[in-house]
């Protein structure tokens, strides 16, 4: 059963290769959605997959590429709300 999370990251997560980070793992894990650079500072992941890939995708987020300094993650579980055919950066 494929499940959607909505997830907040922050601290030093952008111009450091964390959505390219993202998108990599989350391709990897055949997971849906996007990934997106917000205006104070934070990334938003919005993912759907198996819940087993979006709690491997959280755990990833959690540590970032080598030069992200994360904060903390925020992880809001939805309904399914819309089916994404792959996963994108925006």
């Amino acid at each position: 059963m494929r499940k959607t999370a909505e997830i907040l990251v922050f601290g030093y997560v952008q111009a450091v290769g964390y959505r390219l980070f993202t998108k990599r793992y989350a391709d990897h894990l055949g997971v849906t959605g996007f990934v997106q650079n917000l205006p104070d500072g934070s990334v938003k992941v919005l993912a759907s997959g198996a819940e087993a890939d979006l709690t491997s995708l959280i755990e990833k987020l959690r540590e970032g590429p080598r030069a992200a300094m994360v904060r903390n993650v925020k992880v809001n579980w939805r309904e399914r709300e819309r089916a994404y055919t792959e996963f994108v950066m925006i």
